[in-house]
């Protein structure tokens, strides 16, 4: 009988574990020993809203080819939790294999999957784990078992620890005991039976291994933030504490040594996208970052900034919802609202990241067309990108300058008045693009000063029912959004020739998009080779 080939670098494993038991760290680890082995890999995370104790899945996916979405079957799946153990070996491909503890009680009714059982409370006592820690650096026993079955690159293994601790001998010498006495078990007591292997490639080289809420953070360093005002939110949260920990650091007076920054959690989301306004206002690259359900809080003052014509960026990590919905869900449901958001004539200018890359890319973006525009700036991200670990190109410093838009200090107010005959309102299209001119406080001039108003205004901001001034602000504000077209980044798109269905979509979804467009090109491609 011949042996099945073997399966290299292109299957998922997915580890099904409960959620506080310290199961990230493992399965982290594992990711990063891959990506360093130059082999390209996804990792997906599903958990649960609560702290501890409930069914947590998180799934790699390794693909020499580059595919990052989700499969819907399992390869390779680590049993670690007794309550979900059914649902899990169900889930695995015919071929498929099974890691699960020794001391767990289960029924297999499939003669069709390779199971290994290690004996995972023995081998992690054998490594003298302090008894405080055993439950949370169980999972490290099968990161060795992986390393020996899968042929993973040992001292990798040593280095994803190092860096996940940031160079904490102890931690580092505890976890990598468990990893090392399962790796010496797996060894000498279990034999090979499946067919998936990994080995060395250079499928990773240019890339860098990142989450989108970093990525968005650092865009937004590039692009000059200068106030962050935000409630913590699932999936949000992590972007606020991204930017809090990189501006101490990369935003202070060279001179004088002071923050050039703020950042202020404030008590809820209307007082954060108040103040990122109000910081708008005041001449500040200002943002918010927020999900679905304090997107709906914020959404009259949004309608302010709409109006008074402030900008500002705001950072929607979707979720699902409605209402508080599933928090550690991803979803991509907010477009319809966002689009019209706040009551009345409204109608955002929205950017929706397509892949990580872009949500460091929009990072910056954002500021730019917020301030060209006058307007506020909605980014739809989502938890998939927020939160999940994705291969991404290496990001670059933005070449061309920041865009502060139409923005008049004392030399060029005075210029504009020369040219326009004294006539300057804050409101006045006076170049026919819809934008107005703005002042900033510090403007010394002695007609740099203008009311801001978020009821009706006239050109010049004075306060007016008449319903032709109305007609005409929104006239203008409608020709502004119109001409922000040519401004904002284009959609991306695949055509295939011959093709009769088209996808449209948005987010995350977008890998999930390629892949099926390129499974179908195969099957296609297998099917005219089997009629030919």
């Amino acid at each position: 009988m011949t042996q099945p080939e073997m399966i290299e670098n292109d299957f998922c494993i997915t580890f099904s574990t409960i959620n506080g038991s310290g199961s990230a760290t493992a399965n982290i680890t594992l990711m990063r020993a891959l990506f360093r082995m130059g082999i390209p890999v996804t990792g997906k995370n599903i958990f649960p809203s609560n702290i501890q104790g409930q069914p947590t899945w998180f799934t790699l996916r390794l693909s020499k080819k580059g595919y990052l979405a989700r499969v819907q079957e399992d390869d390779i799946v680590v049993a670690m939790n007794p309550s979900t153990i059914a649902e899990d070996i169900a889930s695995l491909v015919s071929g498929g294999v099974l890691v699960i503890p020794d001391d767990f009680t289960y029924t297999n009714n499939r003669d069709d999957i390779v199971i290994y059982s290690i004996p995972v409370r023995r081998l992690v006592k054998e490594a003298d784990t302090p008894p405080s820690l055993r439950e949370y650096i169980a999972n490290m026993v099968y990161v060795g078992v992986l390393v020996s079955l899968l042929k993973i690159e040992l001292n990798l293994v040593q280095e994803a620890l190092n860096y996940h601790f940031k160079a904490n001998e102890r931690a580092v010498e505890r976890n990598f005991s468990v990893v090392t006495s399962a790796f010496e078990w797996a060894e000498k007591n279990l034999e090979k039976k499946d067919r998936f292997t990994v080995a060395r490639m250079n499928g990773t080289e240019g890339y860098i291994m990142t989450d989108g809420n970093t990525a968005a953070a650092l865009g937004a360093v590039y692009g000059g933030v200068q106030f962050l005002a935000w409630y913590p939110i699932t999936p949000a949260t992590s972007l606020a504490e991204t930017l809090n920990e990189y501006l101490p650091e990369l935003r202070k007076d060279p001179e004088t040594g002071k923050d050039t920054y703020a950042i202020v959690q404030a008590e809820d989301e209307l007082a954060a996208i108040g103040m990122a306004i109000g910081a708008g206002w005041g001449g500040l690259r200002a943002m918010t970052s927020t999900s679905g359900p304090g997107l709906s809080l914020m959404t009259e003052y949004v309608g302010l900034a709409y109006y008074a014509e402030v900008p500002v960026v705001i950072w929607d990590v979707q979720r699902v919802g409605p209402s508080t919905g599933m928090p550690t869900r991803t979803s991509q449901g907010d477009l319809t609202f966002v689009n019209f958001m706040s009551h009345g004539d409204t109608q955002m200018l929205i950017l929706i990241p397509g892949t990580v890359q872009e949500c460091f890319e929009f990072g910056w973006k954002a500021f730019d067309i917020a301030e060209r525009f006058q307007t506020p700036v909605v980014v739809l991200s989502d938890l998939d990108f927020g939160m999940n670990q994705w291969m991404t190109k290496k990001f670059e410093y933005p070449e061309k300058p920041m865009d502060r838009g139409k923005v008049l200090w004392e030399e060029d107010l005075e210029n504009l008045l020369k040219k326009s005959n004294s006539d300057w309102g804050r409101y006045k299209d006076i170049d026919g693009d819809g934008i107005p001119y703005r002042t900033l406080p510090g403007n010394q001039h002695p007609k740099s000063g203008h009311f801001v108003r978020g009821t009706s205004h006239d050109e010049y901001a004075g306060y007016s029912e008449d319903g032709k001034v109305w007609v005409r602000t929104f006239d203008r504000i409608a020709r502004k959004l119109e001409n922000a077209r040519e401004s904002l980044p284009e959609p991306v798109v695949e055509l295939q020739e011959g093709a009769e269905i088209g996808i449209i979509g948005s987010g995350s979804v977008d890998p999930a998009i390629m892949d099926e467009i390129f499974q179908a090109a195969l099957a296609d491609v297998l099917q005219l080779l089997k009629f030919e």
